[in-house]
């Protein structure tokens, strides 16, 4: 597959995936932007957070728009892995140490600001991540080889 060929990895559930990483990714970005320029001193912890989950989540979009590539493919997997981790971590602990997380994260109580949202979408990143396996990396000899 070329650069210019068409992915599969771009139509249907995985447009959709792709758009709604975007949209978690613009969220959370557009929060944890207000969170810190307007009151990082009232919760430095849950601001920090923030920001570190718009940044998961930049770049679990841009590893699923290029995951045909298997350095994005492993990058995508990382970033869904740490999102699925945050999420279950944060949330948990923003149940059980509540004093922890007095204002609210993005994954604060599993995502319940963002409709549970955050703690679904990793499930279906992974399931799409393992459905659609990236092409195996092809050495510049190997491709010579094949076409003499």
């Amino acid at each position: 597959m070329t650069d210019t060929a068409p992915s599969r990895r771009m139509t249907g559930i995985g447009r959709v995936l792709v758009i709604v990483y975007g949209v978690m990714a613009l969220a959370a970005t557009g929060r944890s932007f207000v969170q810190i320029a307007e009151r990082f001193h009232e919760a430095p912890l849950a601001y920090s957070l923030s920001a570190a989950s718009a940044v998961v989540y930049i770049l679990a979009t841009l590893a699923l728009v290029f995951a045909r590539r298997p350095g994005w493919y492993m990058v995508a997997w990382v970033a869904i892995v740490f999102e699925l981790v945050g999420v279950l971590v944060i949330g948990t602990l923003s149940l059980v140490a509540p004093d922890l997380f007095q204002h609210p994260t993005v994954w604060s109580q599993y995502g319940i600001g963002y409709v549970f949202v955050p703690l679904v979408l990793p499930f279906f990143g992974l399931w799409w991540l393992i459905t659609h396996r990236a092409a195996p990396a092809t050495s510049a000899a190997a491709v010579a080889e094949a076409t003499r």
